[in-house]
Order: structure tokens, then sequence, then C-alpha cells
């Protein structure tokens, strides 16, 4: 099938209903820490619940993730792009729902399951479905909606929590849902489907969400035994995914340089981004006084950022190509995060907060589009589904692991680690811990990154 124009109302609508659902999959893993504090109060929960509240989600999207790309390609990427807008829709009226902490750890739980069905489609479907040469700037807008849902997440949140409660940051995801959905069917055509051969991969998938359930339960929870749980899983997914038929990763999908090169730097690139974005609401609220509204409204600026300038990268891309842009956008995100180390109880927006979220959400602006590109450009057109899972896999999963496992890094377990005097001083700790993930993150996209995108190179 010949792509569509972007122009065109096919591509325009392909474009529209892709990035409305990434965007509430973004936003679900946002918009809920601006909660937390209330959710806190509310259900009578501790950092390390809270710390489940964010990382059901993550697990789940992460751990299965694969599996949602894996099937788009086999059984068509609409038809499961639909099933999971569905079922996020669902989970969300679960979440907004919940009487208790347990409850609503378990109803996010089966909500990332929803985000793990949608999100390597609404990319796929942009890479399968529209015009090569447009491809780059609808990843462009694609990166600059679905950016800006993950940054006005907290001051949505904030606005819900105020105005309403907690529960209806869950319940915006509703008509949202029913809205994607009319447009799938009604004006997408489906794509893939013809990826069939052999059964589906059942073990793989299994031992994929052991393997970063049991990482996450030990950084979370400690103890020795899931860790070894986890490690094992691990080792054995690779050893299922090198010996069966019909892997759900295939391994030759990772010898190729540019893919692995631009996963490793995603994975560091976004550990960073969700553990910044995790601590810094919560450190404008209990130490420097914000309100839930005010604390997520601190990141306006980094959501027009976003808005105003990603479509803008991805034109810049063709003329750059992603090392330049991939290296620079890290190294400038990690002197926003150094920025951010310093928020006193009190603090002036203006003078002690703006400053860091301009420079990191610049930053951010700068990776996110010549990133995703890379990153899809580097593989078969077959595989693209997987790749898109592949790539959301490692940021989700990086997302989970930092917020699993900074909070111990720094100090703050136990049940006084949201009194202000003991979480600031754990809060800047982990700013300089994201510092130093942003900077490895440069550093391997300047020797690793290739110069130009593999289509660019292609012989014609």
């Amino acid at each position: 099938m010949e792509g569509l124009p972007l122009r065109s109302p096919g591509g325009r609508w392909v474009v529209v209903a892709a990035t409305l659902a990434s965007a509430i999959a973004f936003l679900d893993g946002t918009v809920v820490n601006v909660a937390l504090r209330p959710i806190a109060l509310d259900l009578d929960a501790m950092l390390a619940h809270l710390q489940w509240v964010v990382n059901a989600y993550m697990l789940a999207l992460a751990s299965l993730i694969l599996v949602g790309g894996s099937l788009g390609d086999r059984l068509g990427r609409r038809r499961i792009f639909v099933v999971g807008i569905a079922w996020f829709g669902l989970a969300s009226v679960a979440c907004g729902f919940a009487q208790g902490i347990e409850q609503l750890i378990v109803a996010r739980g089966l909500q990332g399951i929803g985000g793990a069905l949608l999100t390597p489609g609404s990319l796929a479907l942009i890479q399968s479905l529209i015009a090569e040469d447009d491809r780059p700037r609808a990843i462009g807008y694609w990166s600059a909606w679905s950016g800006v849902a993950g940054a006005v997440g907290p001051l949505l949140g904030g606005w819900l929590v105020e105005t309403l409660s907690w529960r209806w940051v869950f319940f915006i995801n509703v008509p949202v849902a029913v809205v994607v959905i009319a447009i799938a069917v009604l004006r997408v055509p489906e794509s893939g489907g013809d990826a069939r051969v052999g059964r589906f991969d059942v073990p793989g998938a299994a031992l994929g969400v052991v393997a970063l359930g049991g990482i996450t339960v030990a950084l979370i929870q400690g103890g020795w035994l899931p860790a070894v749980v986890g490690l094992v899983a691990g080792a054995a997914f690779v050893v299922v995914e090198a010996r069966t038929r019909h892997p759900m990763l295939p391994l030759e999908v990772l010898a190729d340089r540019t893919f692995s090169a631009v996963n490793v730097a995603t994975f560091l690139i976004y550990a960073a981004l969700g553990a910044v974005m995790f601590f810094l609401i919560l450190q404008l609220q209990v130490v420097a006084g914000y309100s839930p509204f005010e604390a997520g409204a601190a990141t306006i600026p980094f959501t027009l950022l976003l808005l105003l300038f990603s479509p803008r990268v991805g034109t810049l891309l063709g003329r750059t190509g992603p090392r330049v842009l991939m290296t620079l956008g890290p190294a400038i995100a990690a002197g926003g995060a150094a920025l951010l180390v310093g928020i006193p109880p009190g603090a002036s927006y203006v003078a002690e907060v703006l400053p860091g979220v301009l420079v990191f959400g610049a930053g951010i602006t700068l990776l996110v589009t010549p990133l995703t590109a890379t990153v899809l450009a580097a593989a078969p057109s077959e595989h693209v589904g997987l790749a898109s899972g592949v790539n959301n896999a490692v940021a989700r999963a990086a997302g989970l692991l930092s917020v699993a496992a900074l909070p111990a890094l720094v100090g703050l377990t136990g049940e006084g680690s949201l009194a202000p005097e003991v979480y600031s001083a754990g809060y800047a700790e982990a700013m300089w811990w994201c510092t130093g993930l942003l900077v490895l993150g440069a550093a391997v996209s300047w020797v690793f990154v290739p110069g130009r995108l593999r289509s660019e190179v292609r012989p014609t």
C-alpha cells in the first residue's frame, strides 16, 4: 500500500488517532504524580505504596509492550490498538472507584496492560501508513502531543485534584478513549496482520513479565529472593528467545548497531526523565509548600516547548541527522536537572524552579523526535510494531526501575521519608543521579548514533 500523505484527510486521521491514544497513555504515566500526596492522605499510604501506584502501571506497560507490538504485527495493528484503548478506558474506571490502596495498585496494573497494547500500535500505524517522506514530521507531531500529554499531566491532575478529587485523574481518560475508538474504527485503515507464522511466544512473554516484576519488587520491597527470580527469568528469556522458532523478540533485531545504541540511550535518558517527574512534583508539594495545582502548573513551560517545537525538530532532523540532536538534547537536559537540585522550602517559582524547567524541557524537546525516528528507521518494515514495542518497553522499564531504585539509593525509605527535611535531602541527591544519567545518554548518542537516518542512506 502506498503511504498516505500527511496533508491528506486519511493521513491526518491516522496521526490524530495515534497521538490521542499515546497521549492518554503518557498522561497516566505522569498525571498520577501530582495526585500521590492526596492519595496518600485519603488511602493512608506510605511512600512505598506510592511507588507501587506509579510502578504497577509501569511494570505492566514495560513488561507487556513487546506483546502488544508483536500482536499488532500478527493480527492487525489497528485491531490491537482498538482493543488496547478499550481496555485502558475500563481499567481507568476501576482506578477511579478504588476504595483502598491495594485495589488502586491492582487497577493501575490492569491499566498498564491496556497501555501495552495501544502504545506500540500508535507509532506503528504512523510508520506503516504515512508516506515515507512525511514520517519524520508526522513523528514530530506525535512526539509533540504525546510529550505534551505527559508534561501537562501534572497541571491537569492538580486542577482535577483541587476542584473535584484525585479519582478524576483516572475518570478523565474515558471520554478520550471513546473518541479514539470511533476515529480508529471509522477513519484508520488496517495495517499489518501478515506476520502470523507459528504460535505466539507465550513462554517469552511470561518470562519477560517475571524478570521485570522480580527486579522491581526487589528494588522497592528489598530482599534477595525476588531479585534472584527476576535475574534468572531474564537469563531464561534470552535463552528462550534464541532457541524458539517464532520468538516474540527476534534477537537479530538487537544485532543492529543503531537499534541497540538508540535503545541504550533511551534507557539512560528515560530513567532520568521518569525520576525527575516523580521527585520534582513531590518536592514542590512536600518541601516547597505548593498546592497540587501549583505543582502541576510549574511544568507548563516544559509543555509549551514540546508543543511548539517538536514538529520543527522533525524538520530539523532532516538537515542535521539524529546524532547531533540526540547528543545536544540530553546534554542540555542534564543542565536543567542540575538547576532543579536547589528547590528549598518556600521556593520562588521564577527564580528557583522556572530556569531548570525551561532548560530541562528544551533538552527533552530536541531529543524525542530524533530518537523515535531513528529507532523506527533502523528496523525492517515487517517488524516496525516490534521495534516500537522494544523502544517503548525500554523507555518504560527505565522509568520503572529508576522510580523503584532511586528512593532507596538516596535514603528515602520507611515511614518518615515524606517528612520535609528528610525528603529534601534525598531529592537533591536524586537530581544529581538524573544529571549523570543524562550525561551518559548524551555520550552514548555521540559515539554510537549515526549521522543520518537509515532511510536516508539506503540506495534507491
